[in-house]
C-alpha cells in the first residue's frame, strides 16, 4: 500500500530558513548577509544547481551564494528583474523578467519558477514513450 502512493522527487532545499545558524552567524560572524553562502558550502553535493532570486540581481545575501557556488563548480542560475544586477553576471544562465518595478519582477518571477518546475517535472518524471 505505502509503495503504491509514495512519489518519486527532486532534492532541494531552501537556503536562509536555519534559525539556528542564522543565530549562529549574526552572533559569532562579523561578517553579515553570509548565512545562504555558509549553508550552501556545507549542503552543496557534486551536480548540484542553485537557483538565486533577486528582483534587483544585487542582494549580496544572494550574490555570496553564487560565488560560493561557482567556486563549488555547480550550476548557478540567477532570476532577477531587467537589470540582472551582479547575480546576472555570475550566473551561468541568467533568466531577466522583462520588468524594473518590484513587483512587476516579483509577478513575473512567480510564472517563470512554475515554468521551470513544470520544465524538470517533464524532464525527470514524464513517462517514457
Amino acid at each position: 500500500m505505502l509503495g503504491q502512493v509514495l512519489e518519486r522527487g527532486l532534492r532541494g532545499v531552501v537556503l536562509g530558513i536555519n534559525h539556528s545558524l542564522g543565530s549562529a552567524l549574526e552572533n559569532d560572524v562579523p561578517a553579515p548577509a553570509i548565512g545562504y553562502a555558509q549553508e550552501l558550502l556545507v549542503m552543496a553535493r557534486p551536480g548540484d544547481a542553485l537557483l538565486g532570486i533577486s528582483t534587483s540581481g544585487n542582494a549580496r545575501n544572494v550574490c555570496y551564494a553564487a560565488q560560493v557556488a561557482r567556486a563549488l563548480e555547480l550550476t548557478v542560475l540567477s532570476l532577477t528583474g531587467a537589470d540582472g544586477g551582479k547575480l546576472a553576471s555570475l550566473a551561468h544562465i541568467a533568466i531577466r523578467a522583462p520588468a524594473r518595478r518590484t513587483d512587476r519582477v516579483q509577478e513575473a518571477h512567480v510564472s517563470i519558477y512554475h515554468c521551470l518546475c513544470e520544465m524538470l517535472e517533464l524532464r525527470f518524471f514524464a513517462p517514457s514513450p
